[in-house]
């Protein structure tokens, strides 16, 4: 009797880490799939609208929406900025103060804030990434958000987010 029952727990356990391990794994394998949304909304005013969305952590553990879009106007005029938005609890931005890009190698870019006076509200910053983002390499990138003080709210974002914003940038309207 204690055999079968010694027996049961060792297929058990084998069973549960069988488990875990093929969790793992599935894990492990499907990381790389991006965890940025490319969407197109036509305008009624022939504008196409596209956008890049996601959803990074700063270095604090704060929560920013980070959103990319490209508005294409029936001229072939367009604007590219980067939208962050800080969930409660995130800092309060200072308007303007550029958005300083960094890659791993050390170059930096700064792209102008689009709020000269005032955001929408005081976590929200936009910045034109008209004549940076074909600039930026594919790889992953720091976003440092100057605050008072010398600090800075540092965001990273990674290689599959950049590759969505570059393709982003060769769309055209139709």
């Amino acid at each position: 009797m204690l055999k079968l029952i010694i027996n049961i727990w060792k297929n058990l356990l084998l069973m549960g880490i069988l488990i875990i391990l093929i969790f793992l794994w599935l894990g492990i394998f499907t990381f790389d799939h991006a965890i940025a949304v490319i969407s197109n909304h036509g305008q009624p005013s022939a504008e196409v609208l596209y956008s890049s969305q996601t959803k990074l952590d700063d270095e604090s553990g704060k929560v920013w929406q980070v959103v990319l879009f490209k508005q294409v106007y029936s001229e072939q005029k367009y604007n590219i900025n980067l939208r962050l938005v800080g969930f409660p609890g995130s800092e309060e931005l200072i308007h303007p103060q550029p958005l300083i890009i960094t890659s791993k190698a050390g170059q930096i870019w700064q792209a102008p804030d689009i709020f000269l006076d005032e955001a929408p509200a005081p976590t929200i910053g936009q910045y034109d990434f008209r004549d940076i983002l074909s600039q930026l390499p594919v790889e992953s990138l720091n976003l440092a958000i100057p605050l008072p003080g010398k600090k800075s709210i540092n965001i990273s974002v990674p290689v599959n987010v950049v590759k969505e914003w570059k393709l982003l940038n060769s769309y055209q309207s139709t």
